[in-house]
């Protein structure tokens, strides 16, 4: 039992229900963790780069509390494992599966690779509450539209959340990188700073969160996700993206609100299903993460220039359109970004400016601290049509009768408009703090008269180009 087991960390920074860590110690053998800045890390977004580091580097510590240690090293992930199992003797090696195309393709090379030297190389379950290929229709197939796929799940068992093992440490540690010398935080520049304040990092963290929401928000849930003014969301995407905490932490914490009566309870585990039905979809159709889903959309004639005036003013948050514009400031003060509000600028850059919906996605993969690749796509193409269940090409949402409907008296607008607002909060002024120098915007800069392209004009320019298409 002296033979050392590597336990590979990606997204699953914590020690409760975690199968593969619970596998790795069952065995008694000295388990040593282990994350690696690789192939798959090097490509993420400034922002998801950046908090990825974050959450390793609160993890490295509370490994070390319980009496354990987090070994970094950085390059492509087969040849780092295989150096550390070099220089350890480990003969095993666990993981929690993930299922993007990226990360599926490394996995499979590494678990090839390993077996091939004679390594026990072991995935388990642990980023989602049902494994894709679990969940089928009746004819055997895979789930297209989310109803169905909900009502099949939704009296499922996904097991009970693990406890948290006892990591039995070995006589001796390899060596470590120390994740300062990564720069992780390099493409945020001045923008972490302002961020920083708004994370939630780490599993204590997010286990404080999930407590907080089903003791004072999953009641009022239902209702108050949609207003753009109040934080009625739950808030555990940014935890849930990095595997701080586990999605059946929180079915489970979700079961226990609707054995309460609590109101919401329903709608917000439909919510934590919502992300697996991406994951079901992203497994089954990898294509959805970089094409159209539906390939009909193959020839519709979107705008796929991102150096146009229009982009440019949807990526500043300066469209003249406030509520797609201050939901855009939110992104860049905080680093998340209402759900609602997300529709609303999807639905403006696809529908009202006629642009793909890979600069969109593309853009919040950079800037999103809660970047998920499976929810970012499937959102995406959601909004723009093209997606599965995706939202009828012929609805096109009207952002100022959004803003009315769910920003009634404009508080959210405010919160991060500087330029409309008499006497600007700190939230709103915090955007020119957090953008790109280059963009040479401040306080004093003019907010645009009119939109660049109105509700109007917007939603008759797509009805015209969806007209000359055969759906």
């Amino acid at each position: 039992m002296t033979t050392p087991i590597l336990y590979w960390i990606r997204r699953d920074l914590r020690l409760s229900d975690n199968p593969a860590l619970v596998a790795a110690c069952a065995s008694g053998a000295p388990v040593i963790p282990v994350f690696i800045l690789d192939e798959v890390v090097e490509r993420h977004g400034a922002a998801p780069k950046w908090r990825l580091g974050l959450g390793v580097e609160a993890f490295g510590k509370t490994l070390e509390a319980a009496g354990s240690r987090l070994i970094l090293r950085r390059g492509k992930a087969l040849d780092v494992l295989r150096d550390v199992i070099a220089e350890t003797g480990a003969g095993a090696v666990h993981w929690n599966r993930l299922y993007d195309p990226d990360a599926r393709k490394r996995d499979e090379a590494v678990k090839a690779g390993l077996k091939s030297d004679g390594i026990d190389a072991v995935s388990h379950r642990g980023h989602i509450l049902f494994e894709p290929w679990t969940v089928e229709t009746k004819t055997g197939g895979f789930y297209k539209v989310y109803t169905p796929f909900w009502k099949a799940v939704r009296g499922r068992d996904p097991g009970d959340a693990l406890p948290t093992p006892r990591l039995p440490a070995p006589d001796s540690w390899p060596a470590s990188d120390a994740i300062g010398d990564w720069a992780m935080a390099a493409a945020m520049d001045r923008g972490a700073a302002i961020v920083a304040p708004h994370l939630n990092v780490g599993e204590e963290a997010a286990r404080g969160r999930l407590g907080a929401f089903m003791a004072n928000g999953i009641d009022g849930y239902q209702d108050a996700r949609d207003n753009l003014a109040v934080n009625g969301t739950s808030l555990l995407s940014e935890n849930l993206t990095y595997g701080e905490i586990s999605a059946r932490a929180c079915w489970w914490a979700g079961k226990r609100a609707m054995e309460e009566g609590k109101s919401g309870a329903e709608t917000f585990l439909k919510e934590v299903v919502w992300r697996d039905f991406a994951y079901h979809l992203v497994h089954h159709t990898p294509r959805i993460t970089h094409a159209n889903w539906r390939e009909e959309w193959d020839a519709f004639p979107w705008n796929e220039d991102e150096r146009t005036a229009e982009v440019k003013a949807w990526k500043q948050g300066r469209t003249g359109m406030p509520v797609v514009d201050a939901a855009m400031r939110e992104m860049y003060v905080t680093g998340r970004m209402h759900n609602r509000a997300r529709m609303l600028v999807a639905s403006y850059l696809t529908k009202h400016l006629m642009c793909h919906w890979k600069i969109g996605m593309d853009w919040f993969e950079e800037c999103l601290v809660d970047w998920d690749p499976a929810s970012n796509a499937m959102g995406w193409q959601w909004s723009a049509g093209s997606g599965p269940d995706a939202t009828p090409y012929f609805r096109v949402f009207n952002p100022e009768t959004q803003a009315e409907k769910f920003d009634k008296q404009g508080r959210y607008r405010r919160r991060w408009l500087a330029e409309i607002t008499p006497k600007p909060p700190e939230t709103a002024l915090s955007y020119f703090e957090a953008v790109p120098r280059h963009w040479g915007l401040s306080p004093e800069s003019d907010y645009p008269d009119a939109p660049i392209v109105s509700a109007a004009d917007g939603r008759q320019r797509a009805l015209d180009a969806y007209s000359n298409r055969d759906f």
